[in-house]
């Protein structure tokens, strides 16, 4: 999860900033090609992506962190840490559902589909009583005939990927619910001990789900591990890291629009690495819903900085897998 950071903070893309957003998109990228790839089922490669994130995490957390953990166990911390908690339940639905989507339908589809939760986040805000700007609307409804076109053009071809394309949308649902709660607890408490009790909450359940669903966590081959350590030091660690080391620079509008181009980045890798070429029609759905998702991100953000001239509003932090 990132920190929000204000409207108001202009672009300064230096040399380092540069290179900081190119090396954890390239990061976020690799998460759906490296799930396509690892021999292994989804929950389980979900399970170990976020319980090896926590064990690198929780030593710096606990060591640094103390006084806000003691907080959080105390009556003024209760709300802080029930948000934590629901983030991670949030996001645990996120990877349940994305994760295998990803091994369902091809990984451009997958990755095009989940890239819809800023525009779920609008629905979210609006159900808030927030009111949206028509730009946003405008956004929304390109988005969604992008989708609807990316997903025909796996219709087609079999039942298997339509399940996994409707499983890519719930992704992006439950992402812009995870960002929504994430938003909540992160007014007071650090990323670093937010994201280590969200991560940690995130293992917890799909353990039990893995348990009970009967799902193999051990016996996997050389180069399945492999893939999932990639996934922790890349998606969920390195792509992270880098884009929190960019908001300090550059608005989260800016970092949020940058991250959509892991959804022609993940393309790209699954055609080269895995030969999944996109089709036509996925490509031109890719293309709208990239402009749509664009259009509720900048257009809500400026729309927000023309209604008010005291206070500029926060954007509203955007999920990387």
């Amino acid at each position: 999860m990132l920190p929000v950071s204000p409207a108001s903070r202009r672009p300064t893309l230096d040399p380092l900033t540069t290179g900081a957003v190119g090396l954890a998109v390239v990061a976020v990228s690799s998460s759906a090609p490296l799930i396509a790839y690892a021999a292994a089922p989804a929950l389980a490669i979900a399970f170990w992506r976020n319980v090896l994130a926590v064990a690198v995490l929780s030593p710096f957390s606990l060591a640094r962190r103390r006084a806000e953990f003691r907080a959080l166990a105390g009556l003024a911390g209760r709300r802080e840490g029930l948000f934590c908690v629901l983030s991670g339940v949030a996001l645990a639905a996120h990877f349940a559902a994305w994760m295998p989507s990803v091994q369902l339908t091809s990984v451009a589809a997958a990755t095009a589909l989940v890239a819809t939760q800023p525009v779920w986040q609008g629905l979210i805000a609006r159900a808030q009583g927030r009111r949206l700007p028509p730009v946003v609307w405008v956004g929304i409804a390109v988005t969604v005939g992008g989708a609807v076109i990316a997903t025909g053009a796996d219709v087609g071809i079999s039942a298997r990927a339509v399940v996994g394309d409707l499983l890519a949308v719930a992704g992006g649902v439950f992402g812009a619910v995870y960002t929504a709660f994430g938003e909540r607890a992160r007014a007071s408490i650090s990323t670093t001990t937010y994201t280590t009790i969200c991560y940690g909450i995130c293992s917890l359940i799909l353990l039990v789900i893995c348990l009970l669903g009967g799902v193999r966590l051990t016996g996997f081959d050389g180069r399945t591990w492999l893939a999932i350590l990639a996934l922790v030091a890349g998606a969920q660690l390195l792509g992270h890291s880098m884009f929190n080391y960019a908001l300090h620079r550059i608005s989260a509008t800016t970092v949020s629009v940058l991250i959509l181009l892991e959804v022609p980045g993940a393309a790209l890798l699954a055609w080269v690495w895995l030969g999944q070429v996109p089709r036509a029609y996925a490509l031109l759905g890719m293309s709208l819903l990239l402009v749509g998702v664009a259009v509720v991100v900048l257009g809500g953000a400026r729309a927000g900085r023309r209604a008010t001239t005291t206070a500029l509003p926060a954007d509203p932090a955007p999920l990387t897998d």
